[in-house]
């Protein structure tokens, strides 16, 4: 686990690195930067490669990645004002600590600096015109289909559920997806949860051994983020569980949990994509001037199941298998994008 860590954190160090590459920096050289949650995360590497990616279709553009080495609000707001700090003309931010950001948001909204807002919706509060997100609502529901799909339609039993962020609106909209799926297609099935399964890794998975040993019988287990993936799959290998299983994000060992048959499904919520839209929307406004669009871009999410998780490894091999296979995903997404967001108000 150890080194997984550390090959997450390399690789989003060295893409700080390449975003800082290239020519030297000219006075004048518009200037945008992204604040992810943590260093240390697959899904915040996910959210860097993407905002790389994006920032790159702008030419003459300066673009930096950065966050706090573990999740940590109150040290992200700090950033967030750091980076204020400097002559910069747009921050994008993805936070798990909304209300921690949304004072030195409003400030540097008013100081006249664009600011997007990735995955999780803004308090109103803040001044961010611009969210770029998923339906989670939808993606917890999305999840929850996989499961049904593999239980008798009269079958009783219990599914336990499963948060690592409790009150955060991004996770509880997950989970409430997931809630209302059951009722509605398996009624007979008591849902229980969710129960704080911890954003720490070693946390997380002593969390869910315990609920697993807790509930021997249950039907499923599933959980909202990206360390109850990994865990859970590591959970069912190390108990000989025959319960299902089911999480979020694309980390290497959890698509590896779905190759060997410990994990049942994923949903991804395709981090890589809502970065680079926003990066890119981001870096022609930098460029222009011109105030950004007002709403919430929607970016669907992606199942990932053993019958195309192979393809799904083979894409997540490479920052460059990335970009070659998401490119035209990318591009239909900014044609939506300017055609007209969505109300910001109708974001879950």
């Amino acid at each position: 686990m150890r080194s997984t860590r550390r090959r997450v954190l390399s690789g989003l160090a060295a893409l700080a690195v390449l975003g800082a590459c290239g020519d030297p920096r000219r006075e004048g050289t518009p200037k945008i930067a992204y604040l992810v949650p943590d260093t240390a995360s697959n899904f915040s590497v996910e959210l860097g490669l993407g905002y790389q990616a994006g920032a790159a279709r702008v030419a003459g553009v300066e673009m930096t990645v950065s966050g706090p080495q573990v999740v940590d609000g109150a040290r992200q707001a700090q950033q967030f004002e750091e980076l204020t700090d400097d002559r910069i003309d747009g921050i994008s931010v993805t936070t798990l600590s909304p209300e921690l950001l949304a004072r030195p948001m409003a400030a540097a909204s008013k100081a006249g600096i664009q600011l997007i807002a990735v995955g999780v919706q803004p308090p109103p509060s803040s001044g961010v015109p611009l969210l770029v997100a998923n339906d989670n609502y939808e993606l917890g529901r999305m999840l929850a289909d996989e499961i049904i799909a593999r239980l008798p339609a009269d079958v009783t039993g219990t599914v336990v559920l499963g948060t690592i962020a409790p009150g955060v609106p991004t996770m509880d909209f997950r989970t409430q997806g997931m809630r209302d799926r059951f009722v509605e297609k398996l009624p007979r099935v008591t849902v229980t949860g969710p129960y704080d399964t911890a954003q720490d890794v070693p946390a997380n998975r002593a969390a869910w051994a315990r609920l697993a040993t807790a509930n021997p019988n249950a039907l499923a287990f599933l959980g909202n983020g990206d360390p109850d993936a990994f865990n859970l799959a590591s959970v069912r290998a190390e108990m000989r569980g025959r319960w299902l299983t089911g999480a979020f994000d694309l980390d290497t060992q959890s698509l590896t949990g779905v190759r060997d048959g410990h994990l049942t499904a994923l949903v991804s919520p395709e981090h890589y994509l809502k970065a680079a839209v926003a990066a890119w929307i981001q870096a022609e406004h930098a460029k222009s001037g011109d105030p950004l669009p007002e709403g919430w871009i929607y970016v669907p999410g992606l199942t990932v199941t053993a019958e195309n998780v192979e393809s799904v490894i083979i894409r997540q091999a490479s920052a460059e298998a990335r970009a070659g296979q998401l490119g035209a995903q990318v591009e239909q997404l900014m044609a939506a994008a300017r055609s007209g967001p969505r109300p910001i108000t109708d974001a879950r």
